[in-house]
């Protein structure tokens, strides 16, 4: 074993000939800060399954994260790559510069790996969740090599870009309380005129990351997709074992009465295991289970709750952009009305109004998001707008202290001092400690020596760093 292991180094080593790094790969365990060349200080990180061998050619998944944590997002995949066979890897690219440059950065660290490992060119994969699956399903538009994506948590950037001629196998993952599940469906059906094999894995957790099983089905999907297409060879034990997994998780949903996911599970089983087998007593169960009465009950349940959330989206999207525009204070109250409003869906016994709440609330809350980094991004910021904003995403998300500091370090700034004021006990009420934070808290200086602020930071936090003197 020792031997072997050996041998895999001085492989290794022969193949990245020509850097002055010295270079050693280990296998199980994510290797960080490996230099993609010595002319530029672009890094990747990278994963070897624990039965990696230089003898045959291994798929790629490369996997995206935005804010510098290359690693954890790698972490999410181990078992996975473990059990489906996959190098992993991670280029270092951030939303802090160019999409062009962030590309460009991706290609390089590809062309690196392939030239390094015995990487299957047939079998180069990209990943991400939320932003970073944004720019995931990116990739394969702009690197022909890039044969899919499995796409966490949002749907495709932008289908417009979509090329026909250069179809990619596109996996999504989503929770039906995440306010990209209908569009994920309408991004199903673009793709499905567009002949782009897919599929979408619909999930029940709050968070982006499903469980570990989706990830390992994801990449199961595209080795099925890739012997559909005879890239590798069919694997029949590998196809028929899928294939009874699938049966079971559906026989599961099934008797749990969860009909809607039963049905869509099904819907994506004919979709990759058509080019392997007969499908007809599938086919006649999904069949029989979209005319069952509860069945269609649920349909309708969803299908009603998705006609309101399209109208409440309508109307969140124009009032948030009349409201930044005008500067409109005074509709923060609708907007409180409309947080309460959300909150008695998401606390209700409907199921589907539960989810479409909780879809709605990551709605608006991105879309506050969204339109904070534009006023940000602004030559000249726009203060006003800025400052409601901030004021907005203290209603929507009022254990977020964030905003409230934000909003006393703007108001300081200007000398508001009765809205830093305000914002300021507002925090302390719902329970903000941090004196160290506040006091560090920028273009707050003049505001800290006011007698009002230290009353209200002794009163709260039992002592302020400054005396109050009283005229």
């Amino acid at each position: 074993m020792k031997k072997i292991y050996l041998l895999l180094i001085l492989q290794l080593l022969l193949l990245y000939g020509g850097f002055s790094q010295q270079l050693t790969l280990k296998k199980g365990t994510i290797m960080e800060d490996l230099m993609v060349n010595d002319s530029v200080p672009e890094t990747f990180s990278l994963y070897l399954p624990t039965t990696f061998h230089t003898d045959k050619k291994w798929p790629l998944l490369m996997v995206f994260d935005l804010d510098g944590r290359e690693k954890q997002a790698l972490s999410m995949f181990l078992q996975a790559a473990e059990k489906e066979g996959y190098i992993l890897a991670a280029p270092s690219v951030s939303d802090t510069v160019s999409l062009s440059s962030n590309m460009v950065s991706t290609g390089k660290t590809i062309e690196r790996i392939v030239n390094l490992l015995p990487v299957h060119p047939g079998l180069i994969y990209t990943a991400g969740a939320n932003s970073a699956a944004r720019f995931s399903n990116l990739v394969p538009i702009f690197i022909k090599e890039i044969r899919g994506t499995i796409s966490i948590g949002s749907t495709i950037a932008n289908t417009e870009l979509l090329n026909v001629k250069q179809p990619f196998h596109f996996v999504g993952i989503v929770g039906k309380n995440n306010f990209e599940y209908p569009m994920m469906l309408s991004v199903e059906k673009i793709l499905d005129r567009f002949k782009f094999p897919n599929q979408i894995l619909l999930h029940e957790k709050d968070g982006a990351w499903p469980d570990p099983e989706y990830l390992e089905k994801s990449m199961q999907l595209f080795t099925l997709g890739a012997m559909a297409k005879g890239v590798v060879p069919k694997d029949t034990a590998y196809i028929e074992n899928a294939y009874s997994d699938d049966l079971q998780k559906v026989q599961g949903l099934m008797q749990q009465r969860k009909f809607l996911l039963a049905e869509q599970y099904l819907g994506e089983m004919t979709s990759i295991f058509g080019a392997h087998k007969n499908l007809d007593s599938l086919r006649n169960v999904l069949k029989d289970l979209r005319k069952d009465k509860l069945y269609r009950a649920m349909r309708r349940g969803e299908n009603n709750a998705f006609l309101k959330e399209s109208l409440l989206k309508e109307d969140y999207q124009y009032y948030m952009e009349e409201d930044v525009l005008s500067h409109n204070f005074n509709n923060l109250g609708w907007w409180n009305y409309q947080a309460q409003e959300l909150n008695k869906f998401k606390s209700g016994t409907d199921i589907y109004e539960k989810q479409m709440g909780n879809r709605l609330y990551g709605f608006v809350n991105a879309l506050a998001e969204d339109n904070i980094n534009i006023e940000l991004s602004e030559p000249i910021i726009d203060e006003d707008a800025l400052a409601f904003l901030y004021m907005l995403k203290t209603v929507i998300e009022p254990e977020n202290f964030e905003y409230y500091l934000n909003i006393i370090s703007l108001s300081s700034k200007n000398e508001d001092f009765g809205t830093a004021l305000f914002y300021l006990e507002e925090a302390l009420k719902k329970g903000f400690k941090d004196k160290e934070k506040l006091y560090n808290l920028e273009d707050t200086a003049l505001f800290r020596i006011t007698p009002e602020f230290n009353k209200l930071v002794t009163k709260y936090l039992n002592e302020a760093r400054y005396d109050i003197i009283e005229e």
